[in-house]
């Protein structure tokens, strides 16, 4: 039995993608902060086990890991999903309220996750598993009133990084995923019209978040000897390539 955590699974690309990882024979503990949104992704499947969860709670994020390798008897994979964007606001009017909620949950809640996952990966037996983090495009390319959440995404990528190379002692492979503009409900308003670095506000192309799950799925199914690192997923219109 493979056994796989995804975290913000109860909506958007978490959600696809655990359904994804079902469809290929993965046993998938659905982690998130909203129960019923969990159930849903799960739809009836015997092989899920739904555990609200949230990610910014340090000892809630140790119980969990601890509670999955107790009832499965191990990880295989961990989906590091869960994020947020925070309010589109000016550089200097961010508060120091919104700066600290992005990065608690996009860059604390994932190094939380990661490191518990990483434990238990490194300690059962046979060892080793895999990490993939949900990045974006924002670890490379800005967009106007996203401090936080551009800084969170870059920071990732060093996460990503530094798991990957002290992870090769334990077989543990780590790599990040970098999503631009798939369609969810928390992309909605890019659809709508967001502005752009030129100060105009425009609406942008969105792919099916199918697309995304496709993605996750093949970075999962890699044999452990193999390991992307970054894989950029976008849609082909955004204004990503030369974007400003």
């Amino acid at each position: 039995m493979r056994v796989a955590v995804v975290t913000g699974a109860g909506s958007g690309i978490g959600r696809a993608a655990a359904q994804a990882l079902l469809d290929d024979g993965w046993h998938v503990v659905l982690a998130g902060r909203r129960r019923a949104a969990l159930e849903e992704t799960a739809a009836g499947r015997a092989s899920t086990v739904v555990a609200p969860l949230d990610v910014t709670d340090v000892a809630a994020v140790d119980a969990f890991f601890a509670d999955v390798r107790k009832l499965l008897g191990r990880i295989d994979l961990l989906f590091n999903n869960a994020g947020m964007f925070g309010p589109s606001t000016p550089f200097e009017a961010v508060t120091p309220e919104q700066w600290r909620e992005v990065v608690a949950t996009n860059l604390d809640g994932a190094f939380h996750c990661a490191q518990a996952a990483y434990r238990v990966m490194r300690e059962q037996a046979p060892p080793g598993g895999r990490i993939i983090n949900n990045g974006s495009v924002s670890a490379h390319v800005p967009r106007p009133g996203a401090v936080a959440y551009t800084a969170t995404k870059h920071a990732i990528t060093g996460l990503t990084r530094a798991i990957a190379l002290e992870g090769r002692a334990h077989g543990i492979a780590c790599g990040q995923i970098d999503v631009g503009n798939a369609a969810t409900e928390l992309s909605d308003q890019i659809a709508r019209g967001v502005p752009q670095a030129d100060g105009t506000i425009r609406g942008e192309p969105r792919m099916d978040v199918a697309d995304v799950a496709a993605a996750v799925r093949y970075m999962a199914g890699l044999p452990p000897e193999a390991n992307v690192l970054t894989l950029t997923v976008m849609a082909t219109g955004m204004p990503y390539v030369g974007r400003g």
